[in-house]
């Protein structure tokens, strides 16, 4: 069969393993020159495409793709640039297959949550439509947990160990000053809808009155009083509470506890600040002292501290999108299938993009305790082998060595176009 090129980009907010995958794709596609020639990659993502603003993988060398294995961020540019409808914007879709056929690109490979894997099929329709051979692959990517069909997604993994390491670490300095300070300590978490990070950080305790004393989800309403009387109840007992809670904790009539009142490029509601407002909360209700902290980027950053489970499998699905469109499949996405609990052993396997695209995986109920503040043994199960290992990044000089990429262009050969 002939020789074509690939395109590969990345989208959203990036993980701490992202460029594992991207690692994974571009390691594949050079596995098969007959089939692949050049890997380009789209700068800041989708953007890169629509703009004809292209980065020649094929300018790296085998050892800087490979540190990319151990490199965090979005090495290419990532960016939050969702595609509206075919109907209403076709014009940017057509510029997609402009630019593919300019650079006689073939493959398709975007790298991201639930917003890219729509982007993915819609591209992947169009092509059809428009008569253009185009295969489009997800590779799947979101520290939110939230993909279908997949056990998990790559990117939480090592979110999950950070986020149960800090609550274990700043535990033990609340637990050691309580009697003369801090009384309440609240960590927020990412996870709008889902509340998976939150469920994360419940690994660092396991038996009675050991923290997170309280874990807040958005799949569970807040009840204010509640959570203050649990509070209360945790300081009194134990001397000290740890609250673990999700940047997408609500009331019962949907109403975020933390809402900045605008919307990011995918439409999403712009979130934080749900634990200054929650400390606030018990300083008024109860009058404790408190510290709280915001994970943010450090958590979806944090790749020295990377589940080695998450790296292997974030790797394992770039490499499996290849094989994937080698092979002729279209508009999937690699999806990891748990095969067993003891030991812990997982496949990769291909999703149709039609299933996954628009879809959300909430906590199931089963995983949440029935007073809504913590996991069950089940949801413990399921956690507990997606943080295991370590797979530390070299160190120079005391720092973690990462990836530096040429960022070669690729000479543009359309006129420009606007976004």
């Amino acid at each position: 069969m002939a020789q074509h090129n690939a395109f590969y980009a990345q989208s959203g907010g990036v993980t701490a393993v992202i460029n594992a995958s991207a690692c994974g794709v571009i390691e594949a596609c050079r596995r098969h020159p007959d089939r692949i020639g050049k890997v380009y990659a789209g700068h800041n993502g989708i953007i890169g495409a629509l703009t004809e603003d292209l980065i020649d993988v094929s300018q790296e060398s085998d050892e800087t793709i490979a540190a990319l294995r151990h490199t965090p961020g979005g090495a290419f540019g990532s960016c939050r640039y969702k595609l509206k409808d075919i109907e209403s914007h076709r014009a940017q879709y057509e510029r997609l297959i402009e630019v593919f056929k300019a650079h006689d690109i073939r493959y398709f490979f975007y790298n991201g949550g639930g917003d890219s894997a729509d982007t993915c099929l819609k591209v992947s329709q169009l092509s059809e439509k428009l008569g253009y051979p185009l295969t489009a692959i997800h590779v799947p990517k979101t520290v939110d947990n939230d993909l279908p069909i997949t056990d998990n997604s790559p990117g939480f993994g090592s979110v999950a160990k950070y986020i149960a390491t800090s609550t274990l670490e700043a535990s033990l300095d609340i637990a050691s000053m309580c009697a003369t300070s801090t009384k309440v300590f609240v960590l927020e978490v990412m996870g709008r809808h889902a509340g998976w990070i939150a469920a994360a950080g419940a690994l660092a305790g396991k038996g009675e009155g050991e923290p997170p004393h309280l874990v807040i989800f958005p799949e569970v309403h807040f009840d204010r009083a509640r959570v203050m009387a649990r509070v209360e109840e945790s300081v009194k007992q134990y001397g000290y509470c740890v609250i673990v809670v999700s940047e997408g904790a609500r009331y019962e009539d949907g109403t975020f506890l933390a809402d900045s009142g605008n919307t990011d490029a995918f439409g999403h509601r712009q979130l934080g600040g749900v634990a200054p407002t929650l400390a606030g909360m018990v300083k008024q209700d109860l009058g404790y002292k408190y510290h709280w902290a915001v994970a943010d980027y450090l958590q979806r950053a944090a790749r020295h501290l990377a589940s080695k489970t998450d790296v292997d499998q974030a790797y394992a699905v770039g490499e499996k999108a290849v094989e994937l469109a080698i092979a002729g499949k279209n508009s999937m996405m690699p999806a990891i299938k748990r095969v067993s609990e003891t030991p812990y052993q997982w496949r990769i396997e291909a999703a149709p993009l039609a299933e996954v695209a628009n879809r959300e995986k909430l906590m199931p109920r089963e995983f949440i305790r029935e007073d809504g503040f913590g996991i069950t043994e089940a949801c413990r199960q399921y956690l507990s082998p997606l943080i295991q290992g370590e797979d530390f990044p070299p160190f120079e000089n005391g720092l973690p060595k990462v990836a530096h990429l040429k960022q070669a262009r690729v000479e543009r050969k359309l006129p420009e176009f606007t976004i």
